[in-house]
């Protein structure tokens, strides 16, 4: 995530974050899965465990499937991950994990971050569809906005 650096509250504009926001919405309308996008400025240690732990955190472990996919941004280290919740995990397995991951990066290098992140979901989104299908009473478990690091909260 070289190129672009700074507070996470202020690493995406009003527009961006909008673009981000429609992209988890159009993965979500078919799958009763649920995307969210955590941000903050620094990784405090490796980032998987870290997404793991704000996984956890959002409440993101607790969904009927465990079909959950978080998206996780440290701004200032230039460090990312996704994690998918066992649920979706046993459906797409570490290739497709580590395929997403590399295309990610590639347009990051690029400082093509809203591109790669909406890409990005619109590929989980494809997957979560396929393997978990919106059922006529589904109902959205997680709110879609970004959730930021508590002490960056964009005003």
């Amino acid at each position: 995530m070289s190129g672009r650096h700074g507070r996470a509250a202020r690493f995406f504009d009003a527009e961006e974050e909008a673009r981000i926001l429609e992209a988890i919405r159009a993965a979500e309308r078919a799958t009763s899965g649920e995307i969210r996008v955590h941000v903050e400025t620094r990784c405090p240690g490796e980032p998987m465990e870290v997404a793991r732990q704000r996984f956890v955190r959002l409440g993101m472990a607790q969904t009927a499937v465990r079909n959950g996919v978080l998206f996780y941004l440290a701004t200032e280290d230039g460090r990312f991950a996704v994690f998918g919740d066992e649920g979706i995990h046993q459906r797409v397995g570490d290739p497709f994990w580590q395929g997403l991951r590399d295309r990610m990066a590639e347009r990051f290098r690029r400082g093509e971050f809203v591109l790669g992140l909406t890409e990005a979901i619109g590929a989980v989104g494809a997957h979560l569809e396929a393997a978990f299908p919106r059922a006529e009473d589904d109902r959205n478990e997680l709110p879609d906005a970004i959730s930021w690091e508590e002490r960056e909260r964009p005003h």
